[in-house]
């Protein structure tokens, strides 16, 4: 399992092997408020570096998700689909979709925690 990396849009991501499991981080839920809708792509959809991935609403607004690497959906978490407060509970735990990665090398790219951390502020 690698290290969980960051991208300036928000977006968490942990790589193990080619998959890139990827939600949206604390700073970012806290942001938006009560989360009410989560909008997913499809297993199968193929995306390139920072292509918009789906959309999550709060009660305050909606915001698109870029997705940090590219790839191919392999995978959506259903529950936080169904259950979008999940996401409220614990974003950094709570990941919304597995992606098999066709460039290894944008990982590098991502923040640490620290320099994402520092962005935030």
């Amino acid at each position: 399992m690698s290290e969980k990396r960051y991208s300036p849009s928000h977006e968490w991501v942990v790589i193990h092997d080619d998959i890139a499991t990827i939600g949206i981080t604390d700073f970012a839920q806290a942001s938006l408020g009560t989360i009410v809708f989560v909008d997913l792509p499809n297993p199968g959809k193929a995306f390139k570096e920072n292509d918009i991935f789906g959309v999550v609403e709060s009660v305050k607004s909606a915001s698109d998700l870029y997705l940090p690497m590219s790839g191919e959906v392999l995978e959506i978490n259903e529950a936080v689909a169904t259950n979008p407060e999940l996401i409220n509970d614990n974003a950094e735990e709570n990941w919304m979709i597995k992606l098999k990665v066709t460039n290894p090398s944008e990982f590098a790219k991502l923040l640490s925690k620290e320099d994402y951390d520092a962005l935030a502020k």
